[in-house]
């Protein structure tokens, strides 16, 4: 069984999501970031953490993708051109989506008073939103890659759920309905009603 570490309301949730994609059982530790438990597996201590026979695993994207490689679902087989694919949408919004939601976070909450710059917000909005608008053109089906869930649909759907709670504008009609199909599936909907 796995044993995961981290509160639902971080990344964590995008492997508590893949899991119940999964059908797989896990203990959920719900330890806040810098707390002892996590820097006893993770010197930066960062959350999620995903333990396995004694083994920890860090970082929601290197987990998620662990697990779906190990169970041959929510992916394309590793060394194919689908995969390839998948990677780069993976990729694209962790970089593009991910990677500025963290950045306005830092400037928002994270990073002590006098290194904060809060006047960055504004650029890194602008700058989501035209990363949702490349997003929606790369969109192949009902889903980011076609008729098929993946991770990267996790990675996505778990951005435009931190943008909506950071106040960021979410304008682009096909996105929003996309995101409200995620939200619906059932595994998203139980990780949802455990949050605490």
């Amino acid at each position: 069984m796995y044993t995961v570490i981290g509160k639902q309301l971080t990344r964590c949730y995008r492997v508590l999501w893949a899991l119940e994609e999964l059908g797989q059982e896990y203990d959920l530790n719900p330890a806040l970031p810098q707390s002892p438990d996590v820097l006893a597996l993770n010197p930066s201590g960062k959350v999620p953490i995903l333990v396995e026979d004694g083994e920890a695993i860090t970082d929601s994207t290197a987990i998620i993708t662990y697990l779906a490689d190990k169970h041959g679902q929510l992916t394309a087989p590793a060394g194919t051109l689908a995969r390839a694919k998948q990677d780069a949408v993976t990729h694209m919004l962790l970089d593009e989506l991910d990677a500025v939601l963290w950045t306005a976070a830092r400037h928002s909450f994270i990073l002590p008073e006098d290194k904060r710059v809060p006047e960055v917000k504004d650029s890194l909005k602008w700058e989501f939103a035209r990363s949702l608008n490349r997003l929606e053109a790369r969109m192949q089906g009902p889903y980011l890659m076609g008729e098929d869930f993946t991770i990267a649909d996790i990675i996505c759907t778990h951005c435009l759920n931190w943008a909506y709670s950071a106040k960021f504008p979410l304008e682009n009609k096909a996105l929003l309905e996309y995101s409200k199909r995620m939200r619906s599936r059932p595994a998203f909907q139980k990780v949802a009603a455990s949050v605490k």
